[in-house]
């Protein structure tokens, strides 16, 4: 593996208990090794960036994190304990906001979901599922169905959700690559901004390379056929960070370069 050390201050997963523990992982899948011998950590409220070619494995270390799946080999460690199955503690936005969210349900209907599946006492959900909707910045839609919802908005919703859980892990598989550039970068910005305040650790995965460097803390780069881990790219970019400003900066322009190559070289 090529490690990539920044010229910075080491990252914060060297400091800490991980909150989330990939060691030695294997799956093997109808079959097929799908992943294998990935070893890695994210500390407790980094923003962990995934990247790499399709096929890779991006999507299974998501579902091997939610316990949903489990290895052939290795050990996956969350929050310090042994993944053996799905935890309130984690929550995942899915790239899917369509079939994500209940079309017979209104916005704040969804984000009620997770309040009734918390056990939230039926008059404190109303107060509360609005109180996120508007942190998600949907004051006043919340009477609105999905289908009346452009995809930006649905997207926004499933955020909604996904924070009425309080989680202490936040999964996101490509959530915003069906959605137009300019929506794209506006969500970009609210998730690093609800991330940060939040205090979860937030485990992104993109095919988009701009958008891993501009949100992590740090970027895993994993090769195919098997999935395994190549690079670790710490991002020194300081926070919070500007659409324009911080994409036009060299370092942000010199690391593009570097993910480039690596997929280019992985294909």
């Amino acid at each position: 593996m090529n490690q990539m050390t920044s010229r910075f201050a080491p990252s914060a997963a060297a400091c800490a208990v991980p909150a989330i523990a990939f060691d030695k992982i294997r799956l093997d899948l109808g079959g097929k090794c799908v992943v294998d011998d990935l070893s890695f950590s994210v500390a407790p409220g980094e923003f962990a960036c995934v990247v790499g070619p399709s096929g890779c494995g991006k999507t299974t270390l998501l579902r091997l994190v939610t316990g949903l799946l489990s290895p052939t080999r290795g050990t996956v460690h969350r929050l310090g304990a042994f993944v053996g199955g799905p935890s309130p503690d984690v929550a995942i936005v899915f790239q899917d906001y369509g079939r994500a969210l209940l079309p017979w349900r209104t916005a704040a209907g969804n984000v009620a979901l997770a309040l009734e599946a918390m056990g939230t006492p039926r008059l404190e959900r109303a107060a509360r599922a609005a109180a996120l909707l508007d942190k998600v910045g949907l004051a006043g839609h919340g009477d609105k169905y999905p289908a009346q919802m452009s995809g930006g908005m649905q997207q926004r919703v499933q955020i909604a959700r996904c924070l009425a859980q309080e989680p202490r892990i936040l999964l996101m598989d490509e959530p915003f690559g069906a959605l137009d550039a300019l929506t794209r970068q506006a969500l970009q910005d609210e998730i690093a901004m609800l991330v940060r305040d939040s205090g979860a650790t937030a485990l992104f995965v993109t095919h988009d390379l701009d958008e891993a460097i501009y949100l992590g803390d740090r970027v895993f780069a994993l090769q195919a056929n098997p999935g395994r881990l190549a690079q670790v790219i710490d991002v020194a970019l300081p926070r919070p960070r500007d659409q324009l400003g911080t994409r036009e900066q060299p370092e942000f322009l010199r690391l593009r370069h570097v993910l480039f190559d690596h997929v280019q070289n992985t294909h």
